[in-house]
């Protein structure tokens, strides 16, 4: 497993001190790219290849929220490739070896000429070194209630929230999404799905269907077709 050690910051925290999910995301994403970066495998590895890693899907658990100052580890370990899908778990621990939350993701290797599925190298599969995959309750990658819901103020895709590969980056649609919760809910497990890619100036109209405390957001555009949808199960005290 690949790992690195970090430290809750305050530019992280709710009003409660403690991380927020889409901080989670962003520990879990950069984890990623740092081990590609030291296989050689990274950004500009990709860019000559005239390819791209995009995220299908995302399945995190938190079992507790860390809070500011706490000291993390953040490890993550490819489990599987199968075609042009790659297989990939996240977990953060707390230093004293707790697990705090986890994570499943299914990523997707396009030609970034065409947006067709790309073969992953012979070098990537020799470097991307599998391990057994981790236990944990998977759910299925497709999100019920995509597209439905009641239809919210639009807005449009910002310079912030783009990539090195000029579209939204996939925490970003978490943290677009993230605003439509009330306030008293903590989310236990979030999943993501992934449908269409959003660019600089696209509009985006929030779709929000609720079922107790399981929120679907839709984040659409103007064909109310979902570029990702967003999948919260809450609880009205803390997870932890």
């Amino acid at each position: 497993m690949y790992t690195f050690a970090g430290r809750v910051r305050y530019s992280e925290t709710d009003s409660d001190e403690k991380l927020t999910l889409p901080a989670i995301t962003d520990y879990f994403q950069d984890c990623g790219t740092f081990q590609s970066e030291e296989l050689g495998l990274g950004v500009k590895y990709l860019q000559q290849s005239k390819t791209a890693w995009v995220l299908a899907s995302w399945q995190i658990v938190v079992e507790e929220y860390p809070r500011l100052c706490d000291e993390i580890v953040i490890g993550t370990f490819p489990y599987g490739f199968k075609g042009f899908m790659g297989y990939r778990n996240y977990i953060m621990r707390f230093a004293d070896g707790r697990r705090a939350a986890y994570a499943n993701a299914i990523w997707t290797l396009i030609h970034m000429d065409t947006l067709k599925p790309a073969t992953p190298t012979q070098e990537m599969l020799e470097k991307y070194k599998l391990e057994e995959k981790l236990e944990m309750e998977y759910a299925p990658r497709r999100i019920a209630g995509s597209g439905k819901g009641s239809p919210s103020e639009t807005f449009a895709v910002r310079r912030e929230h783009l990539d090195s590969n000029r579209h939204v980056n996939n925490a970003q649609y978490v943290r677009m999404a993230a605003q439509y919760l009330p306030e008293e809910a903590y989310v236990r497990q979030m999943r993501a799905e992934y449908k269409k890619q959003a660019h600089l100036g696209n509009v985006i109209e929030p779709c929000i269907l609720q079922e107790n405390d399981t929120y679907v957001i839709s984040l659409c555009n103007e064909q109310k077709e979902p570029y990702a949808v967003v999948e919260f199960e809450c609880c009205k005290n803390d997870v932890k």
